[in-house]
């Protein structure tokens, strides 16, 4: 499972750091989580390929998070891409991106599909026999959803040297992965676990940006391999996270602890703090595992 944050701060684009936009990759899969400006030349300079991303997921319809859809809806296009695209987000998102298309006269040349949320429960917005992909409700401004990722239990993985001492034939070897005791021809029954190994536990990733301090949530993330949670603020500016929907470092840090997660990752700084070491400093006050967010870097999990 790897993470690519290509903006992790709030509100405008600076010289050198940019709003939110990050790549989850899990399990062959290349997901756009939020696409704030400048996402696609942030893309090019972490050097991820645009035809493999398939899928985009948006938490909410501020600027921050939203205004580089567009343009890379727009690039798309002059790419020549031909694969469809699906888009999550909020109910306007369509009427967003469309009226620009339309406007433009620059109707894309690939299957641009919007799948609008609304629900105030979570629910399941994506899943293939690979990954599921659930709505988090959180409480911002505006409607905004993060977002659950999780990796769903794969095949058992072949023991190379069971599968040589017994001489076993090759069209066994999927009722083996699938679990399966298999008979060999003279008869004799092998367990399934001399033939194979368990496979690797499947790992869940959540999203949560834009959010004020919610203990709510921590139900829908209880127990996640990586939870990234906005952290706006220091606590010496609660006051004003509180008024403006965000949450604090040690708020995030707060949720991570009763949520009982392995790895916390912080971003979507407020661009008046000189050192975003200062976040970490006050998270660890709360939770003993914490990673800071920033632009370009890449996380191996």
């Amino acid at each position: 499972m790897k993470l690519t944050i290509l903006g992790c701060y709030a509100a405008t684009p600076r010289t050198l750091t940019n709003p939110t936009a990050q790549v989850l990759e899990i399990k062959n899969h290349v997901f756009l989580i939020d696409c704030g400006e400048a996402t696609q030349v942030q893309l090019r300079k972490s050097k991820i390929k645009f035809s493999k991303i398939e899928h985009i997921f948006i938490s909410h319809l501020h600027g921050d998070h939203v205004y580089g859809l567009i343009g890379l809806v727009s690039t798309f296009m002059l790419l020549n891409r031909t694969a469809d695209l699906h888009i999550y987000g909020p109910k306007g998102i369509k009427e967003i991106i469309t009226l620009q298309l339309r406007l433009s006269n620059s109707w894309t040349s690939y299957g641009l599909f919007f799948h609008e949320l609304e629900s105030a429960e979570s629910q399941v917005v994506f899943e293939d026999d690979k990954v599921l992909v659930k709505t988090i409700p959180l409480k911002h401004r505006i409607y905004t959803n993060g977002f659950l990722f999780e990796e769903k239990i794969g095949e058992k993985k072949l023991n190379p040297y069971a599968m040589q001492q017994y001489q076993i034939p090759v069209y066994h070897f999927q009722n083996i992965k699938n679990g399966k005791d298999i008979t060999l021809e003279d008869g004799t029954v092998l367990a399934n676990s001399l033939l194979a190994f368990e496979p690797n536990p499947p790992k869940s990733y959540a999203f949560c940006s834009d959010t004020v301090y919610d203990e709510s949530i921590v139900p829908y993330i209880k127990g996640v391999d990586v939870l990234y949670h906005e952290s706006t603020f220091l606590e010496s500016e609660a006051e004003l996270a509180t008024k403006t929907m965000h949450s604090t470092a040690r708020q995030a840090a707060t949720v991570a602890r009763l949520a009982g997660v392995k790895q916390l990752v912080l971003g979507h700084y407020s661009t008046r703090y000189d050192r975003i070491e200062r976040f970490r400093d006050e998270a660890l006050a709360e939770f003993p595992e914490v990673l800071l967010a920033n632009d370009g870097e890449t996380f191996n999990f």
